[in-house]
């Protein structure tokens, strides 16, 4: 019994434009044409043909086709690249049904970056925003340390921060950035690096420098900007001061 190339390539569960392809690279054999002029394709080509479908399933790139199938040792080589690939595929996977699962389940939301997961219903929509804009640009250690100072840091002083209205008095103002400054002043001495944000960062250091400073003055209000520049002065005064 004979196919074409039609009926072949359904059998394989391919495509016409695929077998042709394969025919051009040299990667499977041209059959008989029958007296009508068209390709009659037999068992041997189906079997060849489910055999080039089964390398490229496991993602064998087209050059090493052969070489796989033929059992050469140089291709084997790609076959331990291709598994290293996948195995790094599969732990990308398994960490993004984890956290779609924490989404699911209301311990976190989509706006988070990982990590963040357990401290989600502490921070305000801000802070999320900044924190989801900075896995972008600072690496993994300076993430792990605004995590570790969110969880520190007086939830009733940033819930007040947070709420600071933008036409706050002076009086309101000096008190917020008073409060402000305890928390920063802890942070800057466990954290130096907080003084040379470029230190951590990811991209180009201009970049991750106008990326930073772009998102703070776009999500705070002038008086939280106002409070932030203040408390910033005293807690370089307290630390002096130490």
């Amino acid at each position: 019994m004979t196919w074409s190339t039609r009926e072949v390539a359904d059998l394989a569960g391919t495509t016409v434009n695929a077998v042709r392809h394969y025919h051009q690279v040299g990667l499977l054999e041209h059959p008989e044409r029958s007296s009508n002029g068209y390709k009659s394709y037999e068992v041997p080509h189906l079997v060849q043909l489910l055999r080039i479908r089964r390398l490229r399933e496991l993602g064998v790139p087209i050059d090493q086709i052969d070489r796989v199938a033929a059992g050469d040792e140089r291709a084997f080589a790609a076959l331990e690249d291709i598994d290293a690939d996948l195995a790094v595929t599969i732990d990308r996977l398994q960490q993004a049904r984890a956290e779609i699962r924490t989404i699911i389940d209301g311990a976190t939301t989509a706006d988070l970056p990982r990590g963040f997961e357990n401290i989600a219903a502490d921070l305000t929509p801000t802070e999320r925003s900044l924190m989801l804009i900075y896995s972008q640009v600072y690496d993994d250690e300076a993430m792990r340390d605004l995590r570790a100072m969110l969880e520190s840091d007086p939830a009733d002083v940033r819930s007040d921060f947070d709420a600071l209205p933008e036409d706050a008095d002076e009086q309101t103002r000096i008190g917020m950035a008073a409060r402000y400054a305890v928390g920063l002043a802890h942070d800057l001495r466990t954290y130096p690096w907080l003084s040379d944000p470029l230190a951590h960062h990811r991209g180009r250091p201009q970049m991750t420098w106008e990326a930073v400073a772009e998102s703070v003055a776009a999500l705070y209000n002038p008086a939280q900007l106002d409070v932030i520049a203040r408390a910033h002065v005293i807690a370089l005064a307290m630390i002096a001061d130490v």
